[in-house]
């Protein structure tokens, strides 16, 4: 079916959720003459949010789909062009809208951070999607499209300065907001079904045969250490297990389709951001322990169960003041075998988890839908993707002109 015979450009589903209703706002002030609709189980809820988003959204269409109903997740799926999904957890509620959207050749972008689910989805999925020219694009928002886009610009400004491919880059992140009640779920199903001990494994999403000579060299950092190329104390990442993994995955595709601007070598890590002086090391290497000692205890049950009656269910989150207060920065080194730089920083207002998640998410959607003549691979690549190799350059330009700053340099 051509994208003509399609009903909706776009389905927002889980539009009820904390994170969803925030995509609905977006779109309700971004999606001028764009066919869009509203998806989730409970049609009042999906009425009362459209609502609340006035006239913007008085003209879109109103989906009313169960998570586990496949013949009402097909029938939405082959109305429309994309599907965007903010319906966590996923790994509870997402694997039959996206086979589903496989079946239907449709379009799917999500906000997952459940690297174990996304392992899944390409072991069932990849293929078929692959030959359809379908895109299946889990983790278009904070987590992971700064690392992953950033990785990807990097390595992309040196190949194009200096004819060479990057073989290393490294993050560092600085973040202000809070945790909404979806994302913790997550995290908390993961290590309740035991999906968790899959987040060890550095290339978990990797294709098979990809892994690079220095595999071992990747694992997830555990200690602070100073660093001279950001002058600045840095620790682990707590999404450094998630983004890593998909940067690598995008570079092992990127490499399989013919880009030759990562190296067969290329590694890549993340770091959370302290500052420098006495009094960040001091605090990088409190978080740090303290990091480790907390993901030690979680893997106990009666601690899930106290953490689950302590902190916000689905469906909460920050305060809109929170919110619009938080904030995030992403710089990124990448490096060439002969020495040569590139520095690229990602930076954004507004709650990560929530603001930034939302626009990178909703960009994303669109960039599907407005720049499929732009998009990395031409109109007939698919398969289950990262934002760098699904959307690439044309997901940066989107959100470049909807306000995010993102720099790119280089140096000889």
């Amino acid at each position: 079916m051509s994208a003509s015979q399609r009903e909706f450009d776009v389905v927002l589903y889980g539009a009820t959720g904390f994170v969803g209703k925030q995509t609905v706002a977006y779109f309700a002030q971004h999606a001028r003459g764009l066919r869009w609709a509203l998806a989730g189980r409970n049609e009042a809820k999906l009425c009362a949010v459209q609502a609340a988003c006035g006239a913007g959204a008085a003209g879109a269409g109103l989906i009313v789909a169960d998570a586990q109903d496949a013949a009402a997740l097909g029938a939405l799926a082959a109305r429309t062009r994309v599907v965007l999904s903010t319906a966590g957890p996923f790994a509870l509620f997402g694997g039959p809208l996206v086979a589903a959207c496989v079946q239907q050749k449709t379009h799917y972008v999500d906000i997952t951070g459940e690297t174990p689910w996304v392992r899944g989805l390409i072991d069932l999925h990849h293929a078929q999607a692959a030959a359809s020219g379908t895109r299946i694009i889990p983790g278009c928002g904070f987590d992971s499209v700064p690392s992953d886009l950033g990785a990807w610009l990097a390595a992309d400004a040196l190949w194009q300065a200096f004819d060479e491919p990057c073989v290393s880059v490294k993050a560092s992140f600085s973040m202000r907001g809070g945790l909404n009640g979806g994302t913790l779920a997550s995290a908390l199903n993961m290590m309740d079904t035991g999906q968790a001990k899959a987040l060890a494994q550095p290339f978990l999403l990797n294709p098979p045969g990809t892994l690079p000579a220095n595999a071992a060299q990747q694992t997830d950092p555990i200690a602070p250490h100073k660093d001279a190329d950001f002058g600045a104390w840095l620790g682990p990442f707590v999404m450094g297990p998630i983004n890593t993994r998909v940067v690598r995955r995008s570079a092992a595709l990127l490499r399989a389709s013919g880009v030759e601007a990562y190296d067969k070598k290329f590694a890549y890590q993340e770091y959370l951001r302290f500052g420098k002086g006495a009094a960040a090391a001091l605090t990088a290497a409190s978080f740090s322990f303290g990091m480790q000692s907390g993901q030690l205890a979680m893997q106990l049950a009666p601690v899930r169960r106290l953490a689950r009656a302590m902190v916000p269910g689905p469906g909460s989150g920050p305060s809109e003041r929170a919110m619009d207060g938080g904030s995030f920065r992403c710089a990124l080194i990448g490096r060439t075998a002969s020495g040569k730089l590139a520095r690229v920083t990602l930076a954004d207002q507004g709650d990560p988890g929530n603001r930034a998640t939302t626009r990178m998410l909703c960009e994303s959607a669109l960039t599907l839908v407005h720049s499929a003549g732009d998009l990395p691979g031409g109109a007939t690549r698919g398969g289950l993707l990262t934002p760098a190799s699904g959307l690439g350059d044309a997901l940066a330009a989107r959100l470049r002109a909807a306000g995010m700053q993102i720099d790119v340099t280089t140096e000889a």
